[in-house]
């Protein structure tokens, strides 16, 4: 029987209660399909900093690089200054381990959880593919004159060129993997035979970032031709978020830069039902990943028996997807679709009808 260690930081406030369901699920799937899943906690988070003032020890990051994978449920604590954790675990682990994308996959399960006019599954379906190790969150820049009237902050957006390709790569390869899967619906469907070829939409800011958007575009068409199933696009940012509110439907594949990518997953993230289903996946293709559910750690929920756990374990579907393991991945995913049509009241914390605990175990179930 195959078998994957899988290292777990669980995190703080209600990580810990999602990642449990989360892992429930995974064996449940392993078991189905003929794989194990050896866990390895570890304690990561706010009350081990302010036990030992400690946040991640470098020894901890060359042991995290051994495994394939890491699971990872939620990091913030009340006590803990903003910040600290967030930049100290869960980007130190991204730029250390050269999770270099962030894989934000985006699905309506049901009409009434979309805040959305007339909009349901079928027009919510596609994939935002975020530069995950450069752009504003480098962290290059500083302050001048500080806590003075003259004082002068500059944080500037790294973009190289191999950062870039890297991330356009792989973006091409996913929309050309979703062909034959939804239909391309373009502002010209005329041109596209429809479900012959995806779409990948590039978006930036050409108009006014011109120095670091010009690297972008101009990888973007370098390494379109050698994709012809693909069919290009390119959007600035504000038309990405008007369109996402008016026609998602347009939408199959998005690649673009750190900060803006942080900032469409959110509102992608509502437009799918909220927070309590949205999922990501810190990608290296070549080395170690995170899997993590988009919501944070919801400190006033911690022991309540509340709080959604769907997205948790749609993270752990995603693992299990990247480890090879597909038809598990497809099984969770069928498991949590099929609840939340037929069980679910709600996908917010504390109206879903169930506890947290019976929500996964309903999915289990399902599976």
């Amino acid at each position: 029987m195959k078998s994957y260690d899988i290292a777990v930081i669980g995190g703080d406030g209600t990580g810990p209660e999602v990642t449990r369901e989360a892992l429930k699920v995974a064996e449940v799937a392993g078991r189905k399909f003929g794989f194990s899943l050896n866990w390895h906690p570890y304690d990561f988070g706010g009350d081990r900093f302010l036990r030992t003032g400690e946040v991640l020890p470098d020894s901890a990051v060359d042991e995290l690089r051994k495994y394939r994978s890491i699971y990872l449920g939620a990091v913030g604590h009340p006590q803990v200054k903003p910040g600290i954790l967030e930049k100290g675990i869960l980007l130190r682990l991204r730029f250390e381990l050269e999770q270099y994308i962030n894989l934000r996959p985006v699905k309506l399960y049901r009409a009434q959880d979309c805040p959305l006019k007339d909009k349901g599954p079928e027009h919510v379906d596609f994939m935002v593919i975020r530069e995950n190790n450069e752009g504003l969150y480098a962290g290059a820049g500083g302050n001048l004159f500080k806590g003075t009237p003259h004082e002068v902050a500059i944080q500037e957006s790294i973009n190289t060129r191999r950062g870039v390709d890297r991330c356009l790569a792989y973006a091409f390869e996913v929309a050309k993997k979703r062909r034959g899967g939804q239909a391309w619906k373009g502002l010209k469907p005329e041109d596209v035979e429809a479900g012959k070829r995806s779409q990948l939409t590039l978006c930036g800011k050409t108009n006014v970032l011109t120095y670091a958007f010009d690297l972008w575009w101009r990888g973007f068409q370098e390494m379109a031709p050698a994709h012809p199933t693909v069919k290009n696009e390119y959007a600035h940012v504000d038309a990405i978020c008007m369109w996402f509110v008016k026609n998602p439907e347009w939408f199959d594949v998005i690649v673009t830069d750190n900060m803006f990518g942080d900032i469409i997953t959110d509102l992608a993230a509502m437009i799918q039902g909220g927070l309590g289903v949205a999922a990501g996946g810190n990608i290296n293709p070549e080395g170690t990943s995170m899997f993590e559910p988009m919501g944070g750690s919801a400190p006033k929920y911690t022991g309540l028996n509340v709080i959604n756990p769907l997205a948790a374990i749609n993270a752990a579907g995603m693992m299990l997807d990247f480890l090879g393991e597909t038809a598990a991945a497809e099984a969770i995913e069928n498991a949590v679709v099929k609840i939340i049509n037929t069980k679910i009241q709600s996908l917010a914390a504390g109206r879903m009808g169930f506890g947290t605990t019976q929500v996964g175990d309903l999915v289990a179930a399902a599976i």
